[in-house]
C-alpha cells in the first residue's frame, strides 16, 4: 500500500482465505460436477497461487487431475504505456488446449474489471473455450466495465483511493488481505 495516509485494517486472515478457497472447491464441484474438460488459469502475480491450491483441494476431494495454467495479461491491457516503465512483462504459460474447454480464471482482486477484460481478450486469441468463468478472492467494487465473478470470496466497498494488499504465503510467506481507506 501507497503512503500511510488512511487506516489499514485486515479484511481477511489465514483462516478465511483457507475457508474461502474451500468454499470455493465445494462450489467448482457442485457447477463443474464433470471436470473433463475444465481447466484452470491463474493471472499473475497471486492469481496462479490461489490457483494451484485449488488444483490441489480438488485433487485431494477426489476430482480429475485439472489442467493448470498462467497468463500475463501485460500486453492485453489498455493502460500499458503507463505500466511499461516500471513493469516487467513475463510469459503466459498454458500447456494445454483451452478449446473447448471450461476455464476458470482466478485473479486477488476484482475492482475496475480490467484485468479480467484483459485477460478474457488473451484467451480469446488463444482459442475458443466453451466458457470463462472468474473467480476473486476479494471484490472491492469499482467497476469501470460490465464484469462480475462467479466465484468471490468476500465483497467490501472502497472508496478509489482505497487500497487492497493481498498477501500469499508463496509470494509474501504469509496469507492475509489488508485494506486502506
Amino acid at each position: 500500500m501507497k503512503g500511510s495516509e488512511g487506516k489499514k485494517a485486515r479484511l481477511l486472515s489465514a483462516k478465511q482465505i483457507r475457508k474461502i478457497l474451500q468454499r470455493f472447491c465445494r462450489e467448482i464441484l457442485r457447477e463443474h460436477k464433470d471436470s473433463e474438460q475444465l481447466a484452470f488459469i491463474g493471472i499473475r502475480t497471486r492469481g496462479i497461487f490461489l490457483a494451484r491450491r485449488l488444483c490441489e483441494m480438488l485433487r485431494k476431494a477426489g476430482a480429475k487431475e485439472i489442467p493448470l495454467g498462467e497468463m500475463d495479461i501485460t500486453l492485453y491491457r489498455d493502460d500499458l504505456n503507463t505500466l511499461l516503465p516500471e513493469g516487467r512483462v513475463d510469459r503466459t504459460r498454458i500447456p494445454f488446449d483451452i478449446t473447448n474447454r471450461r476455464i476458470i480464471l482466478f485473479d486477488d482482486v476484482l475492482n475496475t474489471g480490467r484485468t479480467a477484460r484483459a485477460a478474457v481478450d488473451h484467451l480469446i486469441d488463444l482459442g475458443r473455450p466453451r466458457m470463462i468463468h472468474l473467480a476473486v478472492l476479494v471484490d472491492r467494487g469499482g467497476r469501470e466495465f460490465p464484469i462480475a465473478a462467479n466465484f468471490v470470496g468476500k465483497k467490501t466497498k472502497l472508496p478509489a483511493e482505497g487500497q487492497v494488499q493481498v498477501k500469499l504465503k508463496e509470494v509474501d510467506g504469509i496469507d492475509e488481505v489488508v485494506i486502506s481507506k
